[in-house]
């Protein structure tokens, strides 16, 4: 908790500093905590839900506590093209998870990215901020393997 007081105590307290505030706590929690945003919200004499309703707005804010392990599937039109969409769907099953959802266990948070900006190595994801090139289906029981997560295997 002292965390969240000095993170908001960093800024000023009005309306103003609502967004950088916000970065600032999902920086030092890794999400934007209820009890982050309720200290946040009487700091700056703003509702909770008028908080919630700035940060909802915004795609870089996260509500739930980040998995250990966060694997990003590029879809831009390289990597769409190149079978990009394969790869999503394959780790999707393995996973047991959709884009946008983690894994049961938390351990994996699965996501679908416009673009990683590595288009000549298409198709490419990035495992932990690692970017792994030319990634087809097979590819990926070996990349998930070093996680140590449970992964279920084809039928």
């Amino acid at each position: 908790m002292r965390d969240i007081e000095t993170a908001v105590s960093r800024h000023a307290a009005h309306r103003g500093s609502l967004i950088p505030a916000l970065q600032d706590l999902q920086e030092t929690c890794g999400y934007l905590a209820p009890e982050a945003l309720e200290v946040l919200a009487k700091h700056l004499k703003i509702s909770v839900n008028e908080i919630y309703g700035v940060a909802t707005f915004y795609t870089q804010f996260r509500f739930a506590k980040p998995s250990r392990h966060k694997i990003q599937v590029c879809q831009g039109t390289a990597c769409h093209v190149r079978g990009g969409h394969m790869v999503l769907e394959e780790f999707e099953q393995r996973l047991d998870a959709k884009a946008g959802e983690a894994t049961r266990d938390g351990e994996v948070d699965l996501e679908r990215v416009a673009c990683l900006g590595c288009c000549a190595l298409a198709p490419v994801i990035t495992v932990d901020g690692v970017v792994h090139a030319n990634v087809g289906p097979r590819k990926v029981p070996g990349i998930l393997a070093p996680l140590g997560v449970a992964a279920k295997g084809k039928a």
